[in-house]
């Protein structure tokens, strides 16, 4: 199993900056990619960014445009969301996730999840 705990969430103003981070524990050697994923009220869960966890590969949402960036730390066993000129309709529920298995974009191919932290962005 692997453990993975969110954090930075917070409530910024448009054009602020934030960065999250998310911890994993246990059978981290296990893990193939992580991602981010978030999820705003009344809406699906969308995909935002994903990296490899050894390779270090990285890709994005089509609605990222270069305003958020993904990291690791292995050493730290931590994955990093940087979120820059964030707008109000970034607010939502900010989820990390492993993978084991395959670099995708769709949730359903992600079998670790974290509890999520709450990101708003006021006007």
């Amino acid at each position: 199993q692997v453990q993975l705990v969110e954090s930075g969430g917070g409530l910024v103003q448009a054009g602020d900056s934030l960065r999250l981070s998310c911890a994993a524990s246990g059978r981290t050697f296990s893990i193939y990619v992580m991602g981010w994923f978030r999820q705003a009220p009344g809406k699906e869960r969308e995909f935002v960014a994903g990296i490899g966890w050894t390779g270090g590969f990285t890709y994005y949402g089509d609605f990222v445009k270069g305003r958020f960036t993904i990291s690791r730390d292995n050493g730290k066993n931590t994955v990093y969301l940087q979120m820059n000129s964030l707008k109000p309709e970034d607010t939502a529920v900010y989820y990390c996730a492993a993978s084991s298995r395959v670099v995708s974009r769709l949730r359903t191919d992600y079998e670790y999840w974290g509890q999520g932290t709450q990101v708003t962005v006021s006007s």
